[in-house]
């Protein structure tokens, strides 16, 4: 019950993650401060897609459903709970494509506030 528990909150916890690297510039419009971390999340999921990165979350999570009797993750996180889920199974790249384009649009629009609050006049 215990591991089961704990894989369930890493799997939550590794969504968390994928959500705040998509959508996590847009809270930098408000909160400046977090475009830093986002930044950092953003480099990391860029090395997992590009390079091949293996994701702690993901050999958390195997590993606590592995001590709690389960078979563990079959695939990587994304191929098991995204791919043919959320979106097709033959669209990754299109969705890393989104999220890229998400990012940007983020950070032009973090950019964008910043100019424009130091033109304002003091």
């Amino acid at each position: 019950m215990g591991y089961q528990l704990l894989a369930d909150l890493v799997m939550l916890a590794h969504f968390g993650f994928l959500l705040y690297v998509a959508l996590g510039g847009f809270l930098a419009w408000c909160r400046r401060w977090l475009i830093v971390p986002h930044a950092a999340a953003v480099a990391w999921g860029l090395l997992s897609a590009t390079v091949g990165m293996a994701c702690p979350l993901t050999a958390w999570e195997d590993e606590a459903r592995r001590r709690a009797g389960e078979q563990g993750l079959p695939r990587g996180f994304v191929d098991t709970y995204l791919t043919g889920v959320v979106y097709p199974a033959g669209s990754l790249v299109a969705a890393q494509v989104l999220v890229a384009a998400l990012v940007l649009v983020s950070w032009v629009g973090v950019a964008h506030r910043r100019r424009r609050r130091t033109e304002l006049p003091s």
